[in-house]
């Protein structure tokens, strides 16, 4: 630059030149221009940026309608003695509320320690969280945020559904959203009414929601016992549920806890020996050793499913909820169910029904039942569907001796729907999922079922309430909830149970029938058609409506029911609470009713279920009322109001005189009919029990239903497909197993069944049902035909024995004796007087019709004296072949203590009998 006195005057002179003076300020003006837009700019920017949150923030509920009440709670299910059963969880829904009260002071200090120290502090937005959080914005470049208040994180919850936006704009959104609310929710509420509803809102890992679910998780605690080391141990998790979850990531969980203890320190909520306490506590080897010994079910019980069937259904019925929200109350409503199991009982079963001793061995009766599905996506982009029958098909020529399998009732070798071994059916079930997917081809859908036959159910009942006590609905691991329940909802052919209540019932109630009415045991047909026979093969002739119970006879019940009319037994079924048929068209255009002679043996369209049957004998039980099964007595709200009182629904549906007589008969059942030597107690106990043995067809379903004074319970065996079974008695050694310790360990009171005053009882003659008649119906060629018999009173019979005919035999020739028979040559015979259609056991003891009837060939006129009378002549008899009637009518005998009718005191009001041969 020069410097020089002319150098400055030439540099003077280009300044002042106008051109540059122009220039300088039209700088000038530029730049104040520039800097006047850019602080309009900012200005339109700020406002801009106000009318925007304004926006947003005006978008925000008014916070009157923000509801930061929890929702969704553990439905509780309780025992009949009050302690608790299961817990039905909905989605996010295992939560157990809890007051701020009840939450320890450390649990409380550990959250806001953890998650906002300055809590008690702020407005509902922290500034200082606010800046950090700035700063890590920038730090990192990314929207992570953090910084957010108790306040904030509630809101987050209760109202924008965990955050979790797709992008930052929605995350803007949600945070600005959430600041202005939660400012407004400080004004509105107290400090502790905010942490009660965060602690109790929280979602902190392992299906627990809230604080008090997370203690009974990890510590099997209720939360007000918990220790400051255990409070630090569930504050982090509120991080992250995930990588902060005490069970499965421990080390995690550690570092965070000693983070908040640390900071609880530095806050001053816990004294320095406190402090060390807690870091020295090995609290995870007790979470540890607590999740590894709890003993939580997979899933629900079976009386639980059926539980579940009813509430719903009476939510539907007596409440009017619809479906979806019968089933939200239920499984997120926080309902209080207290049901009528018997914990003790169900205890007793399951030990019964888990222990396999008790049923056929595999291989012996017992066999693996295989369900398959398999879709294969194909390569080229096609689908094959393949199921239990193509299985069966490719390995139908498949030999190995060691493993036999069934098909349906036809045995072969190869591997088929019944197997001995089930790990064998798993390996010839990957072995052909290998033959029929490619290499580039995928498993679409799977589904191995592999079942333990034959499957069993059983039902208790206290018949006085119709409470459920127990029940079990299915033969080894349950598989899923509400899966097939066995006990509750499979219908099955209920056989020979079914003659109790479809014939006898009906025929002692309102048909003026006794147990001592006969009908004959002889080849027979439906009126419709359609041959009957009895279990046995046989036919035992003119049997009593007591044997026909007891010995379990076919053609007996359904001669009663031919009596009774199938009318008649529906209308019962019907009220005894079995879902008959009267009138219906099947899928295959058929017509189906139950209005049919078959109901006397249980020919059912649907059959019946377990509960059903246990609640019909139970209906025998309790002097002919029937109660409809109940499993709960009361369901209350959150809140402990009551929404369901299930009280009993009682019906007299036939008389006390019937169900005492039924019962009577069924006690032989037990003590010498079809079920003797199996249900009858052991070990000297001597409760009585009655009930009735039932088998369908082929032996596919075998049951047995009865009852004490105390409980009903009905045991059912069964394939669930139709097979035939080899052992018919191990159920009925469950039933006396079950019955017996049920009664024993609750030390019940060895009593009789109740007899009622209507009852009366006397003497009878089982071939004919009428009074038995001394010397002749106790000395027939089939031995004694008497029996002390019960009857309803008014149903005693007035006449006596008609059908023994008591005839003078020679034992020389076989013949009627004649007059000239020497009298050491006669015997005195009582024969059957019947009609025989076909051959039945009575038959060789029949009334002869033919030679022998005729005199006696060997003694005749001149061979012996004859015999005369008191005046010395040979008297003109004639033969009689029936009784005399007696001149007045006497009173049926009531007590079957006192003694029979002689045929020969002539001072009896029965005349006497005269028994002579014929004159020729």
């Amino acid at each position: 630059m020069d410097f020089s006195r002319q150098g400055v005057i030439k540099k003077q002179h280009e300044i002042k030149s106008t051109a540059k003076r122009l220039n300088s300020k039209l700088r000038v003006n530029l730049y104040r221009v520039g800097l006047i837009s850019v602080v309009f700019l900012c200005i339109m920017g700020v406002v801009a940026i106000n009318g925007a949150v304004r926006a947003i923030i005006s978008k925000a509920p008014p916070i009157e309608q923000v509801d930061i009440n929890p929702h969704g709670f553990t439905t509780h299910i309780y025992y009949s003695d009050g302690t608790l059963s299961q817990e039905l969880i909905g989605a996010e829904a295992n939560r157990v509320l809890v007051k701020i009260s009840e939450i320890p002071i450390d649990l409380q200090h550990a959250f806001v320690a953890i998650e906002d120290e300055r809590f008690y502090e702020h407005n509902g937005i922290d500034i200082q969280g606010i800046f950090r959080a700035g700063f890590s914005v920038i730090k990192t470049r990314g929207l992570g945020f953090g910084g957010s208040t108790l306040t904030q994180q509630l809101l987050k919850v209760k109202l924008f559904n965990y955050g979790g936006e797709k992008n930052n704009i929605d995350k803007i959104v949600r945070k600005l959203q959430e600041q202005y609310l939660a400012v407004k929710l400080e004004d509105k509420l107290s400090k502790d009414e905010i942490l009660e509803a965060y602690m109790n809102n929280i979602y902190l890992g392992n299906g627990a929601y809230g604080v008090q679910t997370a203690a009974q998780s990890y510590f099997g605690k209720d939360v007000q016992d918990l220790t400051l080391s255990e409070a630090a141990v569930i504050a982090p998790i509120a991080l992250s549920p995930v990588r902060c979850n005490p069970i499965d990531h421990q080390e995690k969980n550690a570092e965070r806890r000693k983070d908040c203890l640390d900071k609880m320190l530095e806050l001053n909520f816990c004294t320095k020996e406190e402090y060390d306490a807690a870091l020295a506590d090995n609290v995870y080897d007790r979470i540890q050793d607590y999740n590894q010994q709890k003993t939580q079910d997979t899933y629900f019980s079976y009386f639980t499913d059926a539980l579940i069937e009813q509430v719903l259904s009476d939510l539907e019925t007596k409440k009017g909820y619809t479906t979806e929200q019968a089933q939200n109350l239920l499984y997120s409503g926080g309902l209080e169910i207290y049901t009528t199991q018997d914990k003790r009982i169900q205890e007793i079963m399951d030990k019964y029904f888990t222990d396999e001793a008790n049923f056929p061995e595999v291989g012996k009766g017992s066999y693996y039942n295989l369900n398959y599905d398999l879709t294969i996506d194909k390569e080229d982009g096609s689908q094959v569907i393949y199921n239990t029958d193509d299985v069966i098909e490719y390995f139908k020529d498949f030999d190995d001796s060691e493993h036999l399998y069934y098909h349906k009732s036809k045995p072969y070798v190869g591997i088929n729907i019944l197997g001995y071994s089930k790990e064998d059916m798993e390996a010839k079930i990957e072995q052909f999922k290998k033959s029929v997917k490619g290499p580039n081809d995928s498993v679409h859908y799977e589904n191995v079922n592999i079942i333990l036959q034959p499957q069993t159910s059983m039902t208790i009942m206290d018949q006085y309430t119709g409470q459920v006590v127990a029940l079990y609905g299915g033969r080894g691991e349950k598989t899923g909830n509400r899966t097939t329940n066995r006990a509750s909802n499979s219908q099955r052919s209920v056989g020979s149970t079914f003659k109790v209540l479809a014939a006898y019932l009906p025929a002692l109630d309102t048909c003026g029938l006794t147990l001592a009415s006969v009908m004959d045991d002889s080849e027979y047909e439906y009126p419709t058609g359609g041959k009957v026979r009895n279990w046995n093969g046989k036919y035992e002739g003119l049997s009593s409506a007591r044997r026909g119970i007891y010995h379990s006879m076919n053609i007996v019940a359904c001669r009663f029911l031919e009596a009774v009319t199938p009318r008649v037994a529906f209308d019962y079924l019907k009220k005894l609470g079995f879902d008959l048929v009267e009138s219906q068209i099947g899928s295959d255009g058929k017509k189906y009713s139950d209005l049919t002679y078959s109901l006397a043996l249980g020919g059912l369209t649907n059959g019946v279920t377990n509960m059903q049957l246990t609640a019909a004998y139970a209906s025998i039980a309790n002097h002919g009322i029937y109660n409809k099964p109940v499993l709960y007595t009361t369901i209350r709200d959150r809140e402990g109001n009551v929404i369901l009182s299930n009280k009993p629904s009682s019906e007299q549906v036939f008389k006390s005189s019937t169900a005492w007589l039924l019962t009577s008969a069924m006690q032989d059942t037990v003590n010498i009919g079809t079920a003797s030597g199996h249900i009858k107690f052991r070990d000297g106990y001597k409760m009585p029990v009655a009930g009735k043995t039932g088998t369908s067809t082929n032996d596919y379903d075998l049951w047995f239903a009865g009852f004490t004074p105390y409980y009903t319970a009905a045991i059912w065996t069964g394939f669930d497909y139709n097979f035939p079974q080899t052992d018919k008695k191990y159920q009925q050694d469950i039933w006396r197993g079950v019955m017996q310790e049920i009664h024993t360990s609750l030390d019940l009171e060895i009593k009789e069944f109740e007899k009622p005053d209507s009852i009366t009882s006397a003497v009878i003659c089982t071939k004919c049902g009428k009074l038995a008649i001394a010397g002749v119906c106790d000395h027939t060629l089939q031995g004694n035909c008497t029996k002390s018999e019960y009857f309803a009173k008014g149903t005693v019979p007035t006449e006596y024995c008609t059908c023994h005919v008591k005839v003078s035999i020679c034992k020389q020739s076989g013949h009627f004796a004649s007059p000239y028979c020497p009298p050491d040559q006669c015997e005195d015979v009582v024969y059957l007087n019947k009609e025989e259609t076909s051959p039945t056991e009575d038959t060789p003891y029949l009334y002869p019709t033919e030679e022998l009837a005729q005199p006696c060939p060997i003694h005749s006129e001149g061979s012996v004296a004859p015999p005369i009378d008191e005046e010395g002549d040979i008297p003109d008899l004639d033969y009689v072949d029936e009784y005399i009637e007696p001149d007045e009518e006497e009173e049926p005998l009531d007590d079957p203590s006192e003694e029979i009718p002689s045929e020969t005191d002539p001072d009896e009001s029965i005349p006497p009998v005269i028994i002579v041969p014929p004159n020729q």
